[in-house]
C-alpha cells in the first residue's frame, strides 16, 4: 500500500485498477456458465470412518442403495379400474425402454410363478381384462402381504411403478429421465402422481439451489443498497459501494467456475456472505476515508490515512473471518469443507476489491458529493458515548448479566438434540416434500436400509443353516414399524415353496428341510439367477437384506440399528454368521456424531491461530486474552439457541458456527485496534475508550445492522436449515455486538 503515498502514481494508479477490475469482470462472466450445481448425499458422508470403507466394498458387490425411482399413481376411488390399469400397464411397459432404466416392476408386469406337472408357469396378479376377478386379486395381494405398501397402497388408490436406474445418476441424466417418465405419464392420461428417489432428489435440489442464489443475491442486493443510502444519503457513494460490493461477489462467482468448483446445498450463503463482508469493508473504509475529508484533509493524503488506518485493520478482520471458514476444515464432510475453503476464498476476494477498486473509485469523486450531505451524524457519537457512560457506571451489572447469559446459554447447549429428519432438509411446500410425504404416509418410506449377513468359519450364505439364521433375522425386522418392505436372499425359495403349493399364501414361507430348500435352490439358480445375483456376492460369502425406513429422526434411527446389532449378537448362532448395518442411510445419520467434536476441534484450532494473529498485531497478552470473551460467548449462544428452540444438530447447522466465529470477531478486532491506536496516541484509557466509541462505534453498528438484515434473507428460503442458519446467525451477530460494546470496555477499564 505504499504507492498511495505517491500522489504522482495516484491518478495513474487508480486508472489501473478501475481497468483491471472491468476486465477481470468480463473475464469473471464468461466463467459463469462453467459453475456446476450438484447434490449428492455421499456430500454428507463423514471421509476416513470405518463404516464407509465398508459400505464402499458393499457397493462393489450389490451396487448402490438408492439406484431406485419409484412413482406412484393415483387413481381415486379405487386403481381396480379397467381403463386406469390399462393406462398403467402401457405406462410400466414403455417405462423398460427408459435410458438408465435397468429393471422396471409394477403389479401389472410381475406374475405368480406356479408349478404345474408340465413345469413352471405364471399367474397375473392382476386380471386387468376380467374386472369381475379384481376383488378376488385383491384379496390374493392382501393375503401375500409382499406388495401390499410396496406396489400398491392399503387403502387400493395408487399403484407404483418401481425402477432400477444406473448407479450415481448425474443432473443431467436424472433430469432425461425424469423427462421421459413425466411425458409417458401424460401421454398415458396419468395426471395424478407423485415421484421419489435420488433422481427426482438431485433435480429438485439443484433447482432449489440454483433459485435460492439467485433469490438471495437479488434480495440481499436490494437490502444492502438501501441500507447504504440511508446510512451515506449520497447517491454517488453508494453507487460505488454496491459496484465494488457486485464486483467482488462476480469475482468470486467466476472464480469458482475458473476452479471447476461444483456448488453444493451451501451455495445459497454465498451471496449473502460476499455482500455483508463486502458492505463491511466498504463501510469501514469509507467512514474512514469520510471523516479525513471532513477535517479537510486532501483527498490522496485521506486516502492514504485511512488505508494505513483502516485498511491493516481490515486486513486482520478478513484473515480472522477466513480463518474461521476454514476452521470447517475438521469437518469429516466433504460438502462442508468445500464451504469453508470457498467461503475463505470469497471473504479475501472481497477485501481485494474494496481495498483496490472502492479506494480508486472513492478517489474519482468530487469531495463535495462525499461529505455535502453531512452523512456522519453528530447524534451517533452521542448516542455511543452515552453507551460508554453505561459502562462505567454499571460495570458489575454487566458481569453480573454476562455470568447469567452463559449459564443460560450452557444450559441450552446442553439440551441441543441430533434428531434430524430428512424431510426438514426439503425445501417448503414444494413437489418433492409433498411427494416424500406421501411416500412416508402411504408405503414403506424412502431411507434404504442394508444389511450384511456375511458367513463365518468356512459356511456360505447359501447354506440352509445360514438361511435360517437370516429368516429369524427377518422375523425379528417385521416387529419394527418404522422398517418395510424387506427383502433378502431367502424371498426366492419362499416364492418357490407358495408355486410349488398351489400359490397358497400360508406356503410363502422358507422351507422347513434341507431336501426342499435344496430343491428350490436349484430352482432359483436356474430360473432366479438375476434375483439371486442381487442378494449373495459371488463367492456366496456376504447376504444382503434390504429394506425401507421410516423417517423416523436420526436418533431414533439409531436405536433401531443398536437393536438389530444386539438381537443378532444375542439371538443368532454368531458361530455362523455375523451381521452389519450399512448403507447410505447409516452413513449420513452417523455425521452427527462427529459435528460437535469436529466443531470444538476446529474452532479450538481457529482460536488459537486468531490468538496469535492477535497477539502479534496487538503485541499484548492482556489485550489477546480479553478479546476470547466477547468471541465465545456468541459461539455458546449459537449453540444454546438450538436447544432452547428445539433444532436438531445436523451437518449444515455447523456453518452457524464458522460464520458467527469469523465475523464476531471482526468487530472486536475494530474495537481493540482503535483503543490500541489510542493508547499509543498518549491517551488515557478513558479518553482512548471515548475515541473508539466516537470513530469506530458507529461503523460497528452499521455493519452489525447489514449483517443481520443480510442474513435474515435467509428467511426467504425455502429451505428450512438455511430458514434456520439465517435467524440464528442474525441474532447471535447482534448479541455479538451488544457483547462488544458493553463487556469490552468493562474488561479493559479492570484488566489494562
Amino acid at each position: 500500500m505504499l504507492f498511495f503515498s505517491m500522489k504522482v502514481n495516484f491518478d495513474f494508479l487508480k486508472k489501473l485498477f478501475i481497468v483491471l477490475f472491468i476486465l477481470l469482470g468480463v473475464l469473471a462472466v464468461s466463467k459463469l456458465d462453467e459453475l456446476r450445481f450438484s447434490f449428492d448425499f455421499s456430500q454428507f458422508f463423514p471421509e476416513e470412518d470405518p463404516d464407509l470403507a465398508f459400505y464402499e466394498s458393499y457397493v462393489e458387490a450389490f451396487g448402490t442403495d438408492d439406484n431406485f425411482l419409484l412413482i406412484a399413481v393415483k387413481n381415486e376411488p379405487t386403481i381396480f379400474q379397467q381403463e386406469f390399469l390399462n393406462n398403467f400397464k402401457a405406462f410400466s411397459e414403455e417405462s423398460k425402454g427408459f435410458t438408465h432404466v435397468l429393471e422396471s416392476s409394477s403389479l401389472t408386469s410381475l406374475s405368480y410363478p406356479l408349478k404345474t406337472s408340465f413345469g413352471y408357469t405364471t399367474l397375473p396378479i392382476i386380471h386387468i381384462d376380467d374386472p369381475t376377478q379384481y376383488q378376488k386379486d385383491w384379496n390374493k395381494i392382501k393375503e401375500d402381504s409382499l406388495f401390499v405398501n410396496v406396489l400398491i397402497d392399503e387403502k387400493q388408490q395408487s399403484l407404483v411403478l418401481a425402477l432400477e436406474t444406473d448407479d450415481n445418476l448425474d443432473y443431467k441424466q436424472s433430469e432425461l429421465l425424469l423427462n421421459s417418465i413425466r411425458a409417458s405419464l401424460k401421454e398415458h392420461n396419468l395426471p395424478h402422481y407423485h415421484i421419489l428417489g435420488r433422481a427426482f432428489f438431485y433435480e429438485a435440489i439443484v433447482e432449489m439451489q440454483k433459485s435460492e442464489v439467485l433469490t438471495t443475491t437479488i434480495v440481499a442486493s436490494i437490502l444492502v443498497f438501501i441500507i447504504l443510502l440511508l446510512v451515506y444519503r449520497s447517491m454517488p457513494v453508494v453507487l460505488i459501494s454496491v459496484f465494488s460490493i457486485a464486483m467482488s461477489l462476480l469475482l468470486f462467482m467466476g472464480l469458482l467456475g475458473w476452479l471447476g468448483k461444483e456448488l453444493n446445498a451451501m451455495a445459497a450463503f454465498y451471496p449473502v456472505l460476499m455482500l455483508i463482508v463486502g458492505t463491511s469493508d466498504v463501510i469501514h473504509l469509507t467512514d474512514s476515508y469520510i471523516r479525513k475529508l471532513q477535517t479537510h484533509i486532501p483527498r490522496y493524503k485521506a486516502m492514504t490515512s485511512s488505508l494505513k488506518e483502516v485498511g491493516l485493520t481490515t486486513l486482520l478482520t478478513s484473515i480472522t473471518t477466513a480463518v474461521g471458514f476454514v476452521t470447517l476444515l475438521s469437518s469429516r464432510l466433504a460438502s462442508i469443507q468445500d464451504f469453508g475453503i470457498n467461503a475463505a476464498i470469497g471473504v479475501l476476494v472481497a477485501y481485494i476489491t474494496v481495498i483496490f477498486l472502492t479506494g480508486s473509485l472513492l478517489i474519482f469523486l468530487p469531495e463535495k458529493s462525499l461529505i455535502g450531505r453531512k452523512s456522519i451524524s453528530e447524534n451517533w457519537v452521542n448516542y455511543l458515548l452515552k453507551v460508554n457512560t453505561f459502562t462505567k457506571i454499571y460495570p458489575k451489572s454487566i458481569i453480573a448479566g454476562t455470568v447469567i447469559f452463559t449459564a443460560l446459554c450452557v444450559l441450552g447447549i446442553y439440551m441441543v438434540q441430533t434428531n434430524q429428519e430428512l424431510k426438514n432438509t426439503l425445501p417448503s411446500k414444494s413437489k418433492i416434500a409433498k411427494d416424500f410425504d406421501y411416500f412416508q404416509t402411504n408405503f414403506s418410506g424412502f431411507r434404504p436400509l442394508e444389511i450384511a449377513v456375511m458367513s463365518t468359519d468356512g459356511n456360505k450364505v447359501t447354506d440352509f443353516i445360514v438361511a435360517q439364521e437370516i429368516e429369524k433375522l427377518l422375523v425379528y425386522l417385521k416387529t419394527f414399524k418404522s422398517i418395510g418392505n424387506v427383502q433378502s436372499a431367502n424371498l426366492p425359495y419362499k416364492i418357490f415353496n407358495k408355486a410349488n403349493n398351489l400359490n397358497d399364501a400360508a406356503y410363502f414361507t422358507l422351507p422347513s428341510d434341507e431336501k426342499t430348500f435344496l430343491k428350490y435352490q436349484k430352482d432359483a439358480r436356474k430360473l432366479g439367477r438375476k434375483q439371486l445375483a442381487k442378494f449373495i456376492n459371488t463367492d456366496e460369502s456376504i447376504a444382503r437384506i434390504n429394506g425401507r425406513l421410516q423417517d423416523i429422526g436420526t436418533d431414533n434411527l439409531k436405536v433401531v440399528y443398536s437393536k438389530i446389532d444386539h438381537f443378532a449378537k444375542t439371538k443368532l448362532d454368531t458361530s455362523l454368521i455375523s451381521i452389519k448395518v450399512t448403507g447410505k442411510s447409516i452413513l449420513l445419520d452417523k455425521n452427527s456424531e462427529y459435528i460437535r467434536s469436529s466443531l470444538l476441534e476446529g474452532l479450538l484450532y481457529g482460536l488459537l491461530l486468531i490468538g496469535v494473529i492477535m497477539a502479534f498485531i496487538f503485541k499484548d497478552i492482556k489485550i489477546f486474552l480479553i478479546s476470547l470473551v466477547p468471541n465465545v460467548l456468541p459461539i455458546l449462544f449459537a449453540g444454546g439457541m438450538l436447544g432452547f428452540l428445539g433444532i436438531p444438530l445436523e451437518a449444515s447447522l455447523s456453518v452457524v458456527f464458522a460464520i458467527v466465529f469469523g465475523i464476531a470477531v471482526d468487530d472486536t478486532i475494530h474495537f481493540l485496534g482503535k483503543f490500541k491506536l489510542g493508547i499509543n496516541q498518549g491517551l488515557d484509557k478513558e479518553a482512548a475508550l471515548e475515541k473508539t466509541f466516537a470513530q469506530t462505534g458507529r461503523a460497528l453498528v452499521i455493519t452489525t445492522i447489514i449483517l443481520f438484515f443480510g442474513f435474515m434473507v435467509m428467511l426467504f428460503s425455502i429451505h428450512q436449515p438455511s430458514v434456520t442458519i439465517g435467524l440464528i446467525i442474525s441474532v447471535t451477530l447482534v448479541t455479538a455486538l451488544i457483547l462488544d460494546l458493553l463487556l469490552l470496555p468493562v474488561l479493559l477499564r479492570k484488566l489494562i
